[in-house]
C-alpha cells in the first residue's frame, strides 16, 4: 500500500536535514512573500540540492504568474508545483503543460459540498490536497493550522494521489488518518514553535507518528498471503515526474 508524508514550509538546512534523516516522502519550500515561511530562490536551490533523490520536491505558490512559475522551476526543479490560489482547472492544465512539472492543487475543504470543487480539478491536476478553507478574514491561503471535520473526507476517491492537511501535529495524525482514509498528510504549521520556526524534534515526532500510523491503518495481513509491506519514500504513489 503506498503511502506519504510531506513537510511544508521548511526553509532552513537543520530542518530540513531533519525531515529528510526521519524520512519524509516529500518536502515543501514556500514561494508566497506573505508567508512567514517564504524562501528566496537561492535559499530555495540549496534547500532542493540537498533534498534531491531523497525525497520530492514540492515548491508552493499562490497565484503566480509565468515568469514567477519560471524562476522557481529553474532554481528548485520540483517534482510538484504545489497551487495554493484560486487558479481555475484550465490554469492548472495550462501549468502543467507549459512548465512539464506535476501540479498539486489545494482546496479548502470547510463541509461536504466542497468535495465538489476538488472534484472540478480531478482531470486538470495530477495530484490534490485537501486543505481547511482558510478562517474568515486570514491573509494566508490555507487551514492556518485549523482542521475541519476529517470524516469528510472518508468517501473521496478522486482516483488520483491526494493529501490532507490542515490542523494536523504528531497527536491528531494518527486520528485523521483512521477518520479520513487518507493515504498521505501535509504539515506545516504543526511542527513549529511559532510561525514560520520549525522545530526539529516536532518533526520527528509527525513522521514517527504518521508513519506508525499508516503501518497500522494499511498494513496487509500475513494471512492474506501478500507478503510485500506498506511502500513509503518515492513509492508513495505519487509521480516522480511528467512524461
Amino acid at each position: 500500500m503506498s503511502t506519504a508524508i510531506k513537510i511544508c514550509g521548511l526553509s532552513t538546512v537543520p530542518t530540513l536535514t531533519a525531515a529528510l534523516d526521519a524520512e519524509a516522502d516529500m518536502v515543501g519550500f514556500v514561494f508566497f512573500a506573505k508567508s512567514p515561511r517564504c524562501v528566496t530562490a537561492a535559499q530555495a536551490r540549496d534547500l532542493a540540492a540537498r533534498a534531491r533523490q531523497r525525497a520530492e520536491i514540492v515548491a508552493l505558490c499562490v497565484d503566480a504568474e509565468d515568469e514567477t512559475l519560471a524562476a522557481i522551476v529553474a532554481a528548485t526543479e520540483p517534482d510538484y508545483l504545489q497551487l495554493h490560489g484560486r487558479e481555475s482547472p484550465e490554469r492548472v492544465a495550462e501549468i502543467q503543460r507549459k512548465f512539464g512539472v506535476s501540479a498539486i492543487k489545494a482546496i479548502g475543504i470547510a463541509e461536504a459540498a466542497d468535495f465538489a470543487k476538488a472534484q472540478e480539478y480531478k482531470d486538470a491536476a495530477d495530484a490534490l490536497l485537501i486543505d481547511a478553507k482558510p478562517p474568515k478574514g486570514a491573509v494566508l491561503p490555507g487551514g492556518n493550522g485549523v482542521p475541519f471535520d476529517w470524516r469528510l473526507a472518508r468517501e473521496f476517491s478522486p482516483r488520483k494521489p491526494w493529501l490532507l492537511s490542515g490542523g494536523l501535529d504528531a497527536d491528531n495524525v494518527a486520528r485523521a488518518i483512521a477518520l479520513s482514509q487518507t493515504r498521505a498528510v501535509d504539515v506545516s504549521s504543526g511542527v513549529e514553535s511559532a510561525p514560520g520556526v520549525k522545530d526539529i524534534e516536532k518533526i520527528r515526532a509527525f513522521i514517527a507518528a504518521a508513519r506508525a500510523a499508516f503501518d497500522a491503518q494499511f498494513v496487509i495481513p500475513a494471512e492474506a498471503g501478500i507478503q510485500e509491506p506498506p511502500h513509503h519514500g518515492t513509492k508513495s504513489g505519487f509521480p516522480l515526474s511528467r512524461e
